[in-house]
């Protein structure tokens, strides 16, 4: 099969498995995270089949929504591959990117040292979609679906989380900002991810002083 006939056969697949799913982390979810990858890896020398399957790949059983249970995801990776008869060496490195590219994997004190450019740029991409706009749209939904509160002065973002801490919290939603959201600019690995981070990141700045406003009734 062609690269385009590999993409397709994925996309159906992704499609039919995250049928239902929590509105953040959905097939929309995948859809911004493939495009981009696309964008970035414009920029990049990467290989473009592995980077468009990890994409597509990356939260097909995101493990918040299999009891933390984080060995499912690249399993599923690797039997649809396998089912597609991709070559091994490309399957192994689809699935390296899915166990390594989690945010809450960067809090671990022995952090795992794979590492690659087409890691970086999936990485990148779908970091992008937990910021800006789009990524404070995700975080109040699934704070929804997880029934947190919007805020509370009287709980202060933990910003010395461990991997399981931050695996278990059940903070306010503003929280997450701090814990994850506002870091992740700093974490781009690629110039084109720091460009596109750094507008979103001032839009979620803008965000949190118009919330704090009304939230005091100032504003």
């Amino acid at each position: 099969m062609t690269t385009t006939e590999l993409v397709e056969k994925t996309i159906h697949f992704v499609k039919k498995t995250l049928k239902g799913a929590e509105g953040g982390h959905d097939w929309f979810h995948i859809e911004r995270v493939f495009n981009n990858t696309l964008l970035i890896a414009k920029e990049e020398r990467v290989n473009i089949l592995v980077v468009s399957l990890a994409a597509l790949l990356h939260d097909i059983a995101d493990p918040k929504f299999h009891k933390g249970d984080e060995s499912i995801g690249p399993r599923m990776a690797k039997d649809f591959l396998n089912s597609i008869q991709i070559d091994a060496e490309t399957c192994k490195n689809v699935v390296l990117i899915i166990e390594n590219m989690s945010f809450k994997n960067s809090l671990e004190e022995t952090s795992k040292s794979f590492t690659s450019k087409e890691l970086q740029v999936v990485q990148d991409a779908d970091r992008l979609d937990a910021i800006g706009a789009i990524g404070i749209a995700r975080a109040f939904n699934y704070g929804g679906f997880k029934n947190r509160s919007l805020y509370d002065p009287e709980i202060s973002p933990n910003l010395d989380m461990s991997k399981e801490e931050y695996k278990n919290s059940s903070a306010p939603t503003i929280n997450h900002f701090y814990e994850k959201l506002l870091l992740l600019k700093d974490k781009m690995n690629t110039a084109t991810g720091r460009k596109i981070a750094e507008e979103r990141h001032q839009y979620m700045l803008g965000y949190l002083e118009q919330f704090y406003g009304e939230w005091k009734g100032e504003r």
